[in-house]
C-alpha cells in the first residue's frame, strides 16, 4: 500500500522533524509512506482567505494520483477511534485500492475544491492543533492503525 501525506506548510521545530523521521522508519515494514509539502499562500489579507485556499487547492490536486482514496483531515468530518480508524484503512485495502492520500489544509482550511473530492474526512478532535502537530500525530495513529491491524502490542 501507498500513503502519502499532503501538506499546506512546512515544519520547522526540529523535534517534530525527528519524531516524524521516526514514524517513517517504522512504517517502512508496512507500506510506502511519503509527506509532500505545499508552500502556504503568505496571508496578507483575511479578506482574501478563499483565495488564498483556492491557491492552495491548485498545487495539492496536482499532486493527487487519480486513483488515490482521498482522506481529507477537515473540522467537520467523523471522528474515530485509533482501532476504528484502523478498520477503515483495512476496509480501505479490502476495497483493492494501492494508494491513500491524506490531504492537511493551511491555516485558512481546504478549498472545496479539495473537500470535494475527498472519499472520507477525518477529523481528530473538536480542538485546534498546529498544522505541524496534526502532521504527527496522522503519522503516528497511521502507523499505530499498521500495528493494531498486524494484531502487535504497540496499540496498547
Amino acid at each position: 500500500m501507498n500513503i502519502k501525506i499532503i501538506a499546506v506548510g512546512k515544519i520547522k521545530e526540529q523535534y517534530i522533524k525527528d519524531a516524524l523521521k521516526e514514524y517513517e522508519k517504522r512504517l517502512a515494514p508496512f507500506c510506502s509512506f511519503s509527506i509532500s509539502e505545499i508552500p502556504a499562500e503568505q496571508i496578507l489579507d483575511e479578506s482574501l482567505a478563499d483565495k488564498y485556499k483556492d491557491s492552495e487547492a491548485e498545487k495539492i490536486l496536482q499532486l493527487i494520483k487519480k486513483d488515490s482514496y482521498v482522506i481529507t483531515l477537515e473540522i467537520k468530518g467523523k471522528m474515530l477511534s485509533s482501532e476504528e480508524f484502523a478498520v477503515k484503512l483495512k476496509e480501505i485495502s479490502y476495497m483493492g485500492v494501492n494508494d491513500i492520500t491524506f490531504i492537511i489544509g493551511g491555516a485558512n482550511g481546504l478549498s472545496p475544491s479539495v473537500s470535494d473530492i475527498a472519499s472520507f474526512k477525518l477529523s481528530f478532535s473538536k480542538m485546534t492543533f498546529t498544522h505541524q502537530m496534526i502532521r504527527l500525530i496522522l503519522t503516528e495513529q497511521i502507523y499505530r492503525a499498521f500495528k493494531i491491524n498486524s494484531h502487535e502490542p504497540y496499540h496498547r
